[in-house]
């Protein structure tokens, strides 16, 4: 009578570990739809990418852009979207906690970020490259001439690490590095004078530079502390919602690549080529196999346009952000960059 007993407690053992595991675990996805609302985990200091306007105090941004793309596959409405505000410090633990389902907040790629901490990246939407910003006034023309000067970064960022590397490998002594948890006072501090240079990704500092009332007044230096390509991340082993959320992008980067704007959206839907009558759910489609709507591609482009119209509205040359895609890693593949997405078929 003993065997059965054990095997009995065996199997309800097994039963409590399998409902347990990950894998049995609801998908991020399925609690998203099951509340109607997407949290999206971003900044709101960053002009061009994550950016609380205080003219209209609407969100703003590539990355705010992401955002609402993300809600309006997965809901159908851009606007079914609350943003979970985060600084560099925090982003990580927002997501791998549940307090958000995804983060867009201008971050970096690194190995050290997936592999020590429960993440996974989407892919790279963005390349940018670390760099200084001075006072014109200050007379610093490279980074070497900041030997015996202060230095402020962000907290909670890759940087600490590059500059101290940098300034090693380079042989510049003496330098204090300062450290905040947002950009805004980052900012302040080389306003006031407490740093001599502030560091972070170049398009943060061109944001920054654009936004303030004298942007003469400060120059960012031409030299680059290293590469920094940004993407978006949610907590790892989820592949469900992972995968669906890297093909909203390469939907985005393939929009453009093939001309569908959110003007022509409808035209193109009756286009004579089924592969994109099918990306665009017109006929049949690929939402299905995701476990949403197949006119989420559609509903993105509606929403926010294709990745070509998101950048001009955040970054392109009638705002005071500009940074020209030409020539550049962020250009479609087509026109010689790295924007590239897999086949649609």
């Amino acid at each position: 009578m003993r065997v059965p007993s054990t095997i009995g407690y065996l199997c309800a053992a097994v039963a409590l570990a399998i409902a347990a595991s990950p894998s049995a675990r609801a998908s991020v996805l399925d609690d998203v739809k099951q509340r109607g609302v997407l949290n999206c985990a971003t900044g709101d200091g960053v002009p061009g990418f994550s950016y609380l306007n205080p003219k209209t105090s609407k969100m703003e941004g590539l990355d705010v852009d992401l955002c609402r793309a993300t809600a309006a596959a997965v809901l159908g409405n851009p606007d079914k979207v609350n943003f979970v505000i985060v600084t560099a410090k925090s982003r990580f633990n927002v997501v791998t906690t549940g307090q958000a389902d995804v983060g867009y907040f201008s971050t970096t790629v690194y190995p050290v970020r997936e592999s020590a901490i429960a993440i996974d990246f989407l892919p790279i939407y963005f390349y940018d490259a670390g760099g200084f910003m001075v006072k014109a006034s200050s007379g610093v023309k490279t980074f070497k001439d900041l030997a015996g000067g202060t230095v402020c970064t962000t907290q909670g960022t890759g940087t600490e690490v590059t500059l101290a590397n940098l300034f090693k490998s380079q042989n510049v002594p003496n330098i204090k590095v300062l450290t905040f948890d947002s950009d805004d006072k980052l900012f302040g501090a080389l306003g006031s004078g407490r740093c001599n240079a502030m560091t972070t990704d170049k398009i943060a500092l061109a944001g920054w530079r654009g936004s303030s009332p004298n942007p003469d007044d400060y120059i960012i230096l031409k030299e680059s502390t290293g590469k920094s390509p940004f993407a978006g991340f949610v907590v790892a082993n989820d592949s469900k919602w992972r995968n669906l959320l890297r093909w909203t992008v390469f939907g985005l980067f393939q929009a453009e690549e093939w001309g569908i704007t959110a003007a022509n959206l409808d035209e193109m839907k009756k286009s004579p080529d089924p592969v994109i009558r099918k990306f665009l759910g017109a006929e049949g489609g690929f939402g299905t196999d995701f476990h949403v709507s197949n006119s989420f591609v559609a509903d993105m482009i509606k929403a926010v346009g294709n990745y070509g119209e998101m950048y001009d509205r955040n970054l392109g040359p009638k705002t005071p952000y500009y940074i020209d895609r030409n020539g550049t890693p962020n250009a479609s593949w087509v026109n010689g960059g790295l924007l590239y997405s897999p086949i649609w078929e």
